[in-house]
């Protein structure tokens, strides 16, 4: 990268932090840090709810993915539009109208305490431990931007590279000041902001990258064989439905999901915003894997894990490089503030204020927020050091499809069920635990039941399709339980009643205007953006065209903002 790259993200990550702060104002209490006062508008909401899901584990994982195996990472990202237009269309609208401001409203309501406090603890260490993997990845992007001189204290000695585990401190730290100061709607408005430029960045880049290839039929003709293919190695058609499967269930009834379901006004925003989710991420996976597709073309031998970047770095001139890095940090840090925001107030109301100060003031709660906040980013800086050591891809991929099931699906279960109570609840959570310690520990490869001879069979079949062991474990295990549940019981549990209430009371007391706060700060941030780099297309004569072309791009949009913005207040 070159100085204009350096000062680019610079003035991205001083701005980014300038708006949490300033933000901060409107946290008047505990429901506006957590729950943005329900007042967040619904595409605000959606957008959010698609960079929640998104971070520079995109880049990383899947642009790996697309790099060695081709377009079936394009169908893996395809499946999380599949399950948000299915969570759109039978969970979204239902979660708002159940009135309350967290998942973990809803479960304490549903379930009692007890349920809500394994929740919080197990998700809130373990789940935001996992974000620590999202930072690790933007770490190893940045970093193979970096070179420095042979040792510089802050090289990595094997590579001669900006450290890796200081890098990822470093973006720790600057989440956790993003969440402590301006909580959700800090997290929104990021949200927006970086999706809007992580969009036109990779827009660009799509074009660039088929012009140094020497165009799409080039491409076509120099893919490796089943480089078009949708699925590949153990991503079989089994894995695709499973992968829809199971996001229904994450982005459904996982507690940063629920928050952007619940922070909007109606129930029928909470609809719009699963909606526009699922919509962008049924188009935007071809463009956002295009750039590690081709570029396996050019330079067939390089490290998966960078070979995005290595393909931006490749065609973008300097300050679209450092904005497009900017960018991607951006989205790393909305999916980890995303995490820290939504388990800090889990924290805050269902340990502090429901265990030890029931009685606690609004200003007490924010308070505690922010110290929680900062203990939970101490956790995200430890998982990015430590899951490296197991290996990035496989943790991630073996998180979500062995225990999205047992966590999540008996929250989505109890919001229709009137049967179940809190022992199914614990029962299908951990029979569904244990089945998965079984197969991932037990019938592998020299796990300690692939010798028993009355398994062989069966530990060999899991060892040869080891991604679908572990999503037929993670969703059928939990779904059986239930299922017999649902028949054997036959009483309604007491506990609904409460639900039903909160129900009732949200149709009579919540009214909420959506807030234009939002729109304001995207306009600004494209105006800024967009003169900055309207001035480096005048200083770089080579790639003047492009980088004006992108200037006026990023301003015309704020013009539109800005016209739109005005209409809604004159009316």
């Amino acid at each position: 990268m070159q100085t204009a790259d350096y000062l680019v993200i610079l003035i991205y990550m001083i701005g980014v932090v300038a708006a949490s702060v300033f933000l901060s104002s409107k946290m008047k209490n505990s429901k506006d840090m957590f729950a943005a006062g329900g007042q967040s508008p619904w595409w605000v909401s959606g957008l959010s709810g698609f960079m929640t899901i998104f971070s520079a584990g995109t880049f990383v994982i899947w642009g790996g993915i697309a790099y060695q195996y081709g377009i079936v990472a394009v169908a893996i990202n395809m499946c999380y539009g599949i399950a948000a237009l299915l969570v759109g269309y039978f969970l979204a609208g239902y979660w708002r109208k159940l009135g309350v401001n967290s998942a973990s409203e809803f479960l304490q309501l549903r379930f009692g305490s007890s349920i809500v406090q394994f929740y919080t603890w197990f998700q809130g260490t373990f789940g935001v431990f996992a974000v620590g993997g999202a930072i690790y990845a933007l770490s190893k992007i940045i970093c193979a931007l970096i070179p420095l001189p042979e040792g510089h204290l802050l090289a990595d000695a094997g590579t001669g590279l900006l450290s890796v585990p200081f890098t990822s401190v470093i973006l720790c730290l600057i989440v956790i000041i993003i969440t402590f100061s301006g909580g959700l709607w800090a997290v929104l408005v990021t949200d927006v902001l970086q999706f809007v430029i992580l969009v036109i960045s990779v827009l660009f880049v799509v074009p660039l990258i088929f012009m140094e290839v020497g165009g799409v039929g080039e491409f076509l003709e120099k893919a490796p064989d089943g480089f078009m293919s949708p699925i590949a190695s153990d991503f079989t058609w089994w894995f695709l439905v499973g992968w829809v499967v199971i996001h229904f269930f994450k982005i459904g009834g996982e507690w940063a999901f629920v928050q952007r379901y619940t922070c909007v006004p109606k129930p029928k925003d909470a609809k719009k915003a699963a909606y526009i989710f699922g919509v962008m991420y049924l188009i935007s996976p071809i463009f956002w894997m295009l750039p590690a597709l081709v570029y396996r073309v050019i330079d067939p031998g390089q490290d998966t894990e960078q070979a995005y970047i290595l393909a931006c770095n490749l065609v973008l001139p300097a300050g679209m490089m450092g904005l497009m890095i900017a960018s991607m940090a951006s989205a790393t840090a909305s999916a980890a503030t995303s995490q820290l925001n939504v388990f800090a107030g889990a924290f805050t109301t269902e340990v502090y204020q429901r265990l030890f100060n029931e009685d606690a003031t609004e200003k007490q709660l924010v308070y505690v927020g922010r110290i929680f906040t900062v203990i939970l980013g101490g956790i995200v800086i430890a998982g990015s050091l430590l899951i490296p050591r197991y290996g990035y891809t496989s943790f991630i991929i073996d998180l979500t499809t062995l225990l999205t099931g047992p966590l999540v699906l008996p929250t989505i279960w109890g919001l229709f069920s009137k049967k179940i109570g809190m022992k199914s609840v614990w029962g299908t959570t951990l029979v569904g635990f244990i089945s998965a310690a079984i197969v991932k520990f037990g019938l592998t490869e020299g796990g300690f039941l692939s010798r028993v001879e009355s398994l062989r069979s069966l530990s060999e079949w899991v060892i040869k399709n080891m991604r679908i062991a572990d999503l037929t474990v993670g969703i059928i295990v939990p779904l059986i339980i239930l299922v017999f549940l649902e028949m054997v019981l036959k009483r309604t549990n007491p506990n609904w009643k409460k639900v039903e209430v909160s129900k009732d009371d949200f149709q009579v007391t919540e009214i909420a205007t959506p807030s234009l706060l939002p729109a304001k700060m995207v306009m600004i941030t494209l105006a800024v953006i967009g003169l900055i780099m309207f001035v480096l297309g005048l200083l770089n004569v080579e790639k003047m065209n492009v980088l004006l072309t992108f200037a006026f791009i990023l301003l015309f949009l704020a013009a539109i903002t800005f016209a739109i913005l005005k209409r809604k207040i004159n009316s």
